[in-house]
Protein backbone atom coordinates (compact mmCIF):
# COMPACT_ATOMS: atom_id res chain seq x y z
CA UNK A 1 0.00 0.00 0.00
CA UNK A 2 0.73 3.70 -0.74
CA UNK A 3 2.49 5.35 2.30
CA UNK A 4 -0.93 7.90 2.47
CA UNK A 5 -3.01 5.90 5.07
CA UNK A 6 -5.66 3.95 4.40
CA UNK A 7 -8.87 4.52 6.74
CA UNK A 8 -12.53 3.05 6.45
CA UNK A 9 -15.93 4.03 7.63
CA UNK A 10 -19.91 3.44 6.74
CA UNK A 11 -20.77 4.48 4.22
CA UNK A 12 -23.45 7.35 3.67
CA UNK A 13 -25.74 8.78 1.20
CA UNK A 14 -23.27 11.46 0.18
CA UNK A 15 -20.78 8.57 -1.13
CA UNK A 16 -23.41 6.81 -3.44
CA UNK A 17 -22.35 8.90 -6.27
CA UNK A 18 -18.59 8.08 -5.63
CA UNK A 19 -19.79 4.43 -5.21
CA UNK A 20 -21.40 4.56 -8.60
CA UNK A 21 -18.23 5.76 -10.84
CA UNK A 22 -16.17 2.71 -9.09
CA UNK A 23 -19.12 0.49 -10.33
CA UNK A 24 -19.40 1.74 -13.86
CA UNK A 25 -15.56 1.56 -13.70
CA UNK A 26 -15.16 -2.26 -12.44
CA UNK A 27 -18.17 -4.13 -13.69
CA UNK A 28 -20.00 -5.02 -16.44
CA UNK A 29 -23.11 -5.17 -15.05
CA UNK A 30 -22.79 -1.86 -12.40
CA UNK A 31 -25.68 -0.82 -9.77
CA UNK A 32 -27.18 2.50 -9.87
CA UNK A 33 -27.32 5.18 -7.61
CA UNK A 34 -30.70 3.89 -7.00
CA UNK A 35 -29.66 0.68 -6.45
CA UNK A 36 -27.33 1.55 -3.84
CA UNK A 37 -29.86 3.95 -2.16
CA UNK A 38 -32.11 1.12 -1.66
CA UNK A 39 -29.76 -1.57 -0.41
CA UNK A 40 -28.43 0.66 2.29
CA UNK A 41 -31.91 1.24 3.59
CA UNK A 42 -32.02 -2.74 4.23
CA UNK A 43 -30.44 -4.00 7.43
CA UNK A 44 -26.64 -3.91 5.90
CA UNK A 45 -23.10 -2.98 6.20
CA UNK A 46 -21.54 -0.88 3.63
CA UNK A 47 -18.27 1.12 3.87
CA UNK A 48 -16.12 2.85 2.13
CA UNK A 49 -11.74 2.69 1.43
CA UNK A 50 -10.23 6.40 2.35
CA UNK A 51 -7.27 7.57 1.04
CA UNK A 52 -6.71 11.15 2.17
CA UNK A 53 -10.04 12.61 1.50
CA UNK A 54 -10.78 9.96 -1.47
CA UNK A 55 -13.25 6.78 -1.55
CA UNK A 56 -10.95 4.23 -3.29
CA UNK A 57 -13.10 1.40 -3.05
CA UNK A 58 -15.78 0.30 -1.42
CA UNK A 59 -17.88 -3.15 -0.07
CA UNK A 60 -21.36 -4.26 1.07
CA UNK A 61 -22.95 -6.96 3.47
CA UNK A 62 -26.66 -7.81 3.55
CA UNK A 63 -27.57 -9.18 6.84
CA UNK A 64 -30.42 -11.49 7.77
CA UNK A 65 -30.78 -13.73 10.88
CA UNK A 66 -26.69 -14.32 11.60
CA UNK A 67 -25.82 -14.81 8.15
CA UNK A 68 -24.21 -12.02 5.48
CA UNK A 69 -24.19 -11.58 1.67
CA UNK A 70 -21.35 -9.91 0.35
CA UNK A 71 -22.70 -7.67 -2.47
CA UNK A 72 -19.69 -6.21 -4.37
CA UNK A 73 -16.37 -5.51 -3.71
CA UNK A 74 -14.67 -2.67 -5.99
CA UNK A 75 -11.48 -0.64 -5.50
CA UNK A 76 -11.21 1.80 -8.51
CA UNK A 77 -8.46 0.60 -10.76
CA UNK A 78 -5.72 2.68 -10.46
CA UNK A 79 -5.44 1.41 -6.91
CA UNK A 80 -5.60 -2.56 -8.05
CA UNK A 81 -3.00 -4.49 -5.99
CA UNK A 82 -2.41 -2.33 -3.32
CA UNK A 83 -3.80 -4.30 -0.86
CA UNK A 84 -6.52 -2.02 0.02
CA UNK A 85 -9.25 -5.11 -1.05
CA UNK A 86 -7.71 -7.52 1.42
CA UNK A 87 -7.73 -4.86 4.22
CA UNK A 88 -11.34 -3.34 3.25
CA UNK A 89 -12.53 -7.39 3.04
CA UNK A 90 -10.78 -7.57 6.74
CA UNK A 91 -12.62 -4.23 8.04
CA UNK A 92 -16.22 -5.59 6.62
CA UNK A 93 -15.65 -8.65 8.29
CA UNK A 94 -14.74 -7.45 11.79
CA UNK A 95 -17.96 -5.29 11.05
CA UNK A 96 -19.94 -8.39 10.14
CA UNK A 97 -18.66 -10.21 13.57
CA UNK A 98 -19.72 -7.51 15.99
CA UNK A 99 -23.04 -7.55 14.44
CA UNK A 100 -23.07 -11.80 15.00
CA UNK A 101 -22.82 -12.51 11.86
CA UNK A 102 -21.47 -16.31 11.65
CA UNK A 103 -21.73 -17.45 8.58
CA UNK A 104 -21.32 -15.14 4.74
CA UNK A 105 -21.59 -16.11 1.24
CA UNK A 106 -20.67 -14.22 -1.84
CA UNK A 107 -20.64 -15.25 -5.39
CA UNK A 108 -17.55 -14.56 -7.61
CA UNK A 109 -16.84 -15.15 -11.32
CA UNK A 110 -14.88 -18.00 -11.73
CA UNK A 111 -12.35 -16.15 -14.18
CA UNK A 112 -11.62 -13.71 -11.36
CA UNK A 113 -8.68 -15.71 -10.22
CA UNK A 114 -7.26 -12.73 -7.80
CA UNK A 115 -10.54 -12.02 -6.08
CA UNK A 116 -11.06 -16.39 -5.36
CA UNK A 117 -7.28 -16.20 -3.81
CA UNK A 118 -8.15 -13.24 -1.84
CA UNK A 119 -11.46 -14.53 -0.82
CA UNK A 120 -9.99 -18.29 0.05
CA UNK A 121 -6.89 -16.39 2.08
CA UNK A 122 -9.58 -14.88 4.02
CA UNK A 123 -11.47 -18.35 5.07
CA UNK A 124 -14.04 -18.55 2.28
CA UNK A 125 -14.43 -21.72 0.54
CA UNK A 126 -16.02 -22.65 -2.69
CA UNK A 127 -19.20 -24.29 -2.23
CA UNK A 128 -20.45 -24.72 -5.69
CA UNK A 129 -20.72 -23.36 -8.89
CA UNK A 130 -24.34 -21.60 -10.33
CA UNK A 131 -24.38 -22.02 -14.30
CA UNK A 132 -24.28 -18.80 -16.17
CA UNK A 133 -24.87 -16.46 -12.81
CA UNK A 134 -22.72 -13.69 -14.71
CA UNK A 135 -23.62 -11.61 -18.10
CA UNK A 136 -21.74 -9.73 -20.09
CA UNK A 137 -19.57 -11.98 -20.52
CA UNK A 138 -21.83 -14.72 -19.93
CA UNK A 139 -20.17 -16.75 -17.06
CA UNK A 140 -20.61 -19.29 -14.49
CA UNK A 141 -20.19 -18.30 -10.34
CA UNK A 142 -18.41 -19.08 -7.79
CA UNK A 143 -20.32 -19.72 -4.53
CA UNK A 144 -18.28 -19.10 -1.32
CA UNK A 145 -18.66 -19.69 2.22
CA UNK A 146 -16.97 -18.58 5.04
CA UNK A 147 -17.93 -19.93 8.48
CA UNK A 148 -17.23 -17.71 11.85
Amino acid sequence: MSEEQLCFRNMCSSDIPFAAAIERAVFSRPWSEEAFAQSMGQDTIFIVALKGDAIVGYCGLYCSFGEGEITNVAVIPTEHNQGIGRAMMEYLLNQAQERGITRIVLEVRISNKNAIHLYSSLGFENCGIRRQLYEMPREDGMIMVRNA
